[in-house]
């Protein structure tokens, strides 16, 4: 996509996307545990493409957080209309501003699934994962050809651990942490 990549880009997009995501899903074995999608985000190259993606979204919808998360802002977006992921409702979408990194292609990037554990860090979490779904101890051990990167983003607000597992095949990803976004968001409200 080019520099001009508007929302009506990402309703187009989304079913390419989707079918993707699910075939992923499938995949790794992530699809038939239930699992509640809290997010999708996209990636964008430029500061006014994602101010012009901030005001279309927000046409059918609210940020509901504008933090700043390892060095830029980053929106999260609550729509009155949830997209659709097969049996998935997604119902926010997290757009964050650019950093350095240039993206090869702008638009949706990946979806984060909540996988309800007391993990406080990756490992915590991977254990969590890998009883529930074994065959992603290879995965998670760089067996396969998909990318694995753990990691332990936070807010400068952020009170709640949330670890994650980012799961990469070609251009398409798929996240797991232990907290929905909106519990992550709502962590932010409380005093330390």
């Amino acid at each position: 996509m080019n520099n001009s990549l508007t929302l009506a880009d990402l309703h187009s997009s989304w079913p390419d996307f989707t079918r993707k995501i699910n075939l992923f899903l499938e995949e790794l074995g992530l699809a038939q545990l239930g699992l509640e999608c809290d997010h999708a985000a996209l990636r964008v190259n430029s500061a006014s493409v994602a101010d012009e993606l901030s005001n279309a979204l927000c046409s059918d919808g609210v940020v509901i957080s504008n933090n700043m998360i390892n060095g830029r802002p980053i929106l999260i977006i609550e729509l009155n209309t949830p997209l659709q992921l097969t049996n998935l409702t997604i119902d926010c979408i997290e757009l964050p501003y650019p950093g350095s990194k240039q993206y090869p292609i702008e638009g949706w990037e990946h979806i984060e699934l909540v996988l309800p554990c007391q993990a406080n860090n990756c490992e915590q979490l991977t254990q969590a994962l890998v009883e529930r779904v074994p065959h992603l101890a290879d995965v998670i051990d760089n067996k396969t050809e998909i990318k694995v990167k753990l990691s332990s983003p936070s807010g400068e607000h952020e009170r709640l651990a949330n670890p994650t597992i980012a799961f990469k095949k070609g251009n398409i990803c798929i996240k797991v942490h232990p907290h929905g976004i909106k519990e992550v968001i709502a962590s932010e409200q409380v005093e330390p």
